[in-house]
């Protein structure tokens, strides 16, 4: 089963680079003109962003086919601060997301949403197209989750750095624009927190401890292409192997987000999220019956997906 694991992410990665570089033969697609070029190549710092904002509400009044009146909305920033010079460049990017939902009257907030992720690498080229370079990154979410199964008395189940993920890396970096980079470093150190004890065996620490320390290989991809007009893609996979305990247990981290733009201030966007890591256990209900708990436990496959419908405004 591992094996046909691995197999699955090595296709999907060689098939990111294939893609990538099959439409940057399509200039319509993805490479930008000339003038863009030139831009591009000047030296200083080059910033922006997007942010989003999405607002929904269900209002039901003596309504026969039944249902609970809703309230979501959900705000995501996208920066980022890119810095060149010669030969040397420094790339900083910035998401932070937070959604709250609320379902039927006199019920609380839930979270749904909650991530801030920070990366900075910093590359000297070494020949076209190709930098030695290095990376730092952190991970983790901006306030406190809940589990409402019990709405009576729901139980904590993460925090503000509980659990966060601090990586550094060094290696090469293969890049194309901003349209397709691709970083592998062998020397990767990765550092889980948890500073809350209550969740340590759930993130793979030892009973008591607040972070874990591990030595592996690091890859981070990230292609972004217009599909048609006002329709765009962008796929970001990360995939780190700890080489001092069971390295074919690969950690994988894969966001797909297909951005749509309808006008000046109104777009539409999906996002899907994949989580594996081997060392994260999850509780499973096999059962369905929750008055039994929870049967089993261990590492899952993580999905998350969203649609948002809002405003948004780039900068």
């Amino acid at each position: 089963m591992k094996g046909k694991i691995f197999l699955f992410l090595a296709l999907i990665f060689v098939c990111q680079i294939s893609f990538s570089q099959l439409t940057d033969l399509e200039p319509n697609l993805v490479k930008p003109k000339k003038e863009k070029e030139k831009v591009d190549s000047v030296d200083g710092w080059k910033y922006g962003g997007v942010t989003t904002l999405t607002f929904s509400q269900v209002e039901l009044i003596n309504w026969a086919a039944g249902g609970q009146n809703s309230t979501a909305m959900t705000g995501l920033v996208n920066l980022f601060a890119n810095y060149k010079k010669g030969k040397a460049t420094l790339d900083n990017t910035l998401d932070i997301g937070y959604g709250i939902i609320k379902q039927g009257d006199g019920n609380p907030f839930i979270k749904n949403e909650d991530r801030f992720d920070f990366a900075s690498k910093y590359g000297k080229e070494a020949r076209k197209n190709w930098y030695y370079a290095g990376m730092l990154s952190f991970k983790s979410q901006l306030t406190e989750t809940k589990d409402y199964t019990d709405t009576e008395n729901p139980v904590l189940v993460s925090n503000f750095l509980a659990p966060a993920y601090l990586m550094g890396a060094v290696g090469m970096d293969y890049r194309i624009s901003d349209k397709l980079t691709v970083f592998l470093a062998p020397v990767t150190g990765k550092i889980t927190i948890v500073n809350d004890t209550l969740f340590t065996s759930k993130y793979g620490l030892e009973p008591g401890k607040k972070s874990r320390s591990e030595f592996g290989g690091y890859l981070k991809s990230m292609f972004k292409i217009q599909l048609v007009k006002n329709v765009t893609l962008t796929s970001k996979l990360d995939l780190f192997s700890n080489y001092l305990e069971k390295p074919e247990n690969i950690d994988v981290n894969w966001e797909l987000l297909i951005a749509m733009k309808i006008n000046k201030y109104l777009s539409a966007n999906i996002h899907t999220h994949l989580i594996y890591d081997d060392d994260v256990m999850i509780k499973v209900d096999t059962d369905n019956n929750t008055e039994n708990g929870f049967e089993e436990e261990g590492p899952r496959v993580q999905f998350k997906e969203v649609f948002g419908l809002g405003l948004s405004v780039k900068f």
